[in-house]
């Protein structure tokens, strides 16, 4: 697989994402793919294994009533990482989550092994969830 490839993958991950469609979301991801999510906050944390990152995923509509979404931006392939750029926008109760995000993937063999996040503000983010 090459950039082109890699980058068409994070696309339709982010599309599989904000609609809901996991079973589209369990095929992109290795097995053993490993899922940093930033901060310090209750959804933070290393998440290991493909079952585990659908949980997190799973747990970020859940507690937002479906209200989570990533809109993509822009992606930018490369040889190593491919990286997303978006807006992370939420609602739970009278809370509103709005803040810049980048997150680098890792592709291997047509998968995604490894995503990262970056928030403009992780302590909006972090506190967010509480």
């Amino acid at each position: 697989m090459g950039t082109t490839e890699n980058v068409e993958l994070v696309r339709r991950g982010y599309e599989a994402f904000n609609t809901g469609d996991m079973a589209s979301l369990s095929e992109m991801f290795a097995e053993d793919a490993v899922w940093h999510a930033a901060g310090g906050g209750v959804l933070s944390g290393t998440k290991k294994g493909r079952d585990a990152i659908l949980a997190f995923f799973g747990e970020l509509g859940a507690r937002t009533q479906g209200r989570f979404q990533a809109n993509l931006k822009d992606i930018v392939g490369g040889e190593n990482y491919t990286v997303a750029i978006q807006q992370t926008q939420a609602t739970s109760g009278d809370k509103t989550l709005d803040v810049g995000t980048v997150i680098t993937f890792v592709v291997r063999d047509g998968k995604i092994t490894e995503g990262r996040e970056y928030f403009e503000d992780t302590g909006k983010f972090d506190d967010f969830w509480v």
